[in-house]
């Protein structure tokens, strides 16, 4: 495992890759848990080549966030990913990612003014850039993502389409605790009341299935529903939507390709999830 801090080094490496072999990336923030690890397993799985990247991006945090206090531990992670096949971990500075001046932003319109990014101004606009980089610095075949972060990877497949890149991601399903949980490096933020508490997210997902599976198809009751349970729980709610799964426009009616998208604090911490009605 050979861990790079220079640009000009991944690119140098990069531009020798064997065009033979297939080249695998998982882009991260580090501060692993099972959920990343899941996606280095699947990685190597699919690839002849693995490349993980490590950085805390900047640009997709807004002025009032958390990229400060984001939890860091590069040894730990280092550590953990030795119990599988890394070739090469990217861990670059912000100021080599977005040298001063920096200018040029990446912007996928119509899908990063929704949900997320409705509530978070500018984050995708800071994913977008940073994954069109990294994938231009790595030149990966595929890119391995977790679909906790649904809209993200929506976002971002329609980005490497219309930009007519090479890189196709695999989207991988969410990895849960034992009671459901979605597993987050923002979960460390939790206290034992709050981990309780940030139970509802699954919750409420449960009892929309159960729901739907009965017959229920009205997203505005659906909605109500959803509501009900994480008030109920002291979840604050940013956004409670049922959106198609393609397009994460909301219908009036669900049908099988119909998504709950969550977003819901807990206490200062903001979690999201998302799971098909269709179970």
């Amino acid at each position: 495992m050979q861990i790079i801090e220079s640009i000009l080094q991944m690119q140098e490496i990069s531009n020798k890759w064997d065009r033979g072999k297939k080249i695998g990336f998982v882009p991260t923030m580090g501060y692993f848990h099972q959920g990343h690890l899941s996606l280095v397993a699947e990685a190597n799985r699919q690839c002849d080549t693995t490349v993980v990247s490590i950085f805390v991006n900047p640009s997709q945090f807004g002025p009032n966030e958390d990229f400060t206090s984001y939890p860091r531990d590069l040894q730990r992670d280092l550590e953990l990913l030795k119990k599988y096949r890394v070739d090469y971990v990217f861990h670059p500075s912000p100021q080599q990612i977005y040298p001063e001046p920096y200018r040029t932003w990446v912007n996928v319109e119509g899908l990063s003014s929704i949900l997320c990014g409705a509530s978070r101004p500018g984050h995708f606009r800071g994913v977008a850039t940073i994954i069109l980089k990294l994938t231009n610095l790595i030149k990966p075949n595929l890119m391995f993502m977790g679909e906790k972060d649904f809209q993200q990877v929506t976002v971002l497949k329609t980005m490497l389409k219309d930009l007519n890149c090479n890189t196709r991601i695999v989207s991988c399903p969410i990895v849960r605790e034992d009671d459901g949980l979605a597993m987050s490096s923002r979960n460390i933020y939790l206290n034992p009341e709050q981990r309780k508490q940030a139970l509802c997210l699954y919750q409420t997902i449960k009892e929309s299935q159960t729901l739907y599976k009965q017959g229920l198809k009205d997203v505005s009751l659906l909605k109500n529903r959803a509501k009900e349970i994480i008030e109920s729980s002291g979840g604050k709610i940013d956004y409670i939507s049922f959106v198609d799964s393609n397009s994460l426009q909301e219908p009036t009616v669900a049908d099988e390709d119909t998504r709950i998208m969550l977003a819901v604090y807990i206490g200062k911490t903001r979690l999201i999830d998302n799971a098909l009605l269709k179970a």
